[in-house]
């Protein structure tokens, strides 16, 4: 596809299997009993492989950028990478997200320069995500980390996370919170009965609970330069829920929220806190001017059964109701920005 400029994907996925992650763990866990991946759900995602497709290899990942008029994509994790946060046991979790973090750099960021990938970190042992999230940047050229919004693992305003957010800062690399349909007990989702409610549910629902931990926790305040991206909810939800932290903030933030000099909406404003939009989201004018058109990136969330791509990129490039800044912003600028590629 030819597009006026060079797409930039800030949410791609590689569908990789055990079997491929496996082979690059260290003993004895390479050989342990059990399977590695974790709290596995038996929702027909797909439906019987009408929906989706799978990307295990890099070679698939460039023909479908190539298809879609991409530049660069940054890829994230499915089965292992989201599981990965339900491992009970923290010393089997840290070689998980070693072994899939070099699997990333063999297999994909080290066939083309196209091709980049945010780490995965073992939130079980905080000390070992930092020495991880330092090894997989200055070893293997990660460019991040993913969070995930599910987990075995409490919210993300937690004093516990205040070193690895303190290292990522010092690396001058992002992180990510990326939710799932993964341990969706957690959420108190385990009580619907079709996969069409959970995933409606969940995606925006595991952002909400990380969102109000870290903003009251003062996150943006502490680490004024961490680069956050809040993954797969759309945007649509972003001033609703700014809103409603900024009515609480006012009554209660002083006592409560201490570490805020300002409200949630103005340092979502002045920050580094970065959100997902859909090309075909209604809201999408109406958050660019809210939280500003430096904030919003594209994601084309190939190949899973819901992506759109590549007709998402057509559709963001032929929509009216945007201008040039804000098309050229979501599409390729604010993603680079992110990324820390600009």
């Amino acid at each position: 596809m030819q597009t006026p400029f060079g797409i930039v994907d800030g949410d791609g996925h590689v569908t990789e299997s055990e079997d491929q992650i496996r082979p690059y763990m260290d003993e004895p866990y390479r050989s342990r009993g059990g399977q590695i991946r974790a709290g596995h759900n038996y929702w027909d995602i797909n439906l019987g492989g009408r929906l989706g497709s799978v990307a295990k290899d890099a070679q698939t990942w460039l023909d479908a950028m190539d298809e879609g008029g991409m530049e660069t994509a940054i890829l994230y994790p499915t089965s292992i990478g989201f599981t990965a946060a339900l491992i009970w046991e923290p010393d089997v979790a840290v070689a998980v997200c070693r072994a899939y973090n070099d699997f990333l750099y063999e297999e994909f960021t080290t066939v083309s320069p196209r091709l980049k990938s945010v780490a995965l970190l073992p939130l079980q042992d905080v000390d070992e995500a930092v020495k991880e999230l330092r090894r997989a940047v200055t070893e293997r050229g990660h460019s991040g980390a993913m969070l995930s919004a599910i987990g075995a693992h409490p919210p993300l305003g937690r004093a516990q996370y205040f070193p690895l957010y303190e290292e990522a800062q010092r690396l001058g690399v992002m992180l990510a919170v990326h939710s799932s349909t993964q341990g969706i007990h957690h959420l108190a989702a385990d009580d619907y009965q079709r996969f069409i409610e959970v995933n409606t549910f969940c995606f925006p629902v595991g952002l909400f609970r990380h969102m109000v931990s870290m903003m009251f926790a003062g996150i943006p305040e502490r680490f004024p330069d961490l680069r956050v991206g809040w993954m797969e909810a759309g945007c649509g939800w972003v001033p609703y829920w700014l809103e409603r932290m900024d009515e609480k903030w006012k009554i209660r933030g002083a006592d409560e929220a201490p570490m805020l000099r300002k409200s949630p909406t103005e340092y979502v404003q002045q920050g580094n806190w970065y959100f997902h939009t859909e090309a075909d989201e209604k809201m999408l004018p109406y958050t660019a001017s809210v939280i500003g058109k430096d904030k919003l990136f594209f994601a084309s969330d190939f190949p899973h059964w819901d992506s759109e791509y590549p007709h998402n990129v057509q559709e963001l490039l032929a929509r009216e109701d945007i201008d040039e800044t804000l098309r050229r912003n979501v599409l390729r600028e604010n993603a680079l920005r992110l990324y820390g590629m600009a």
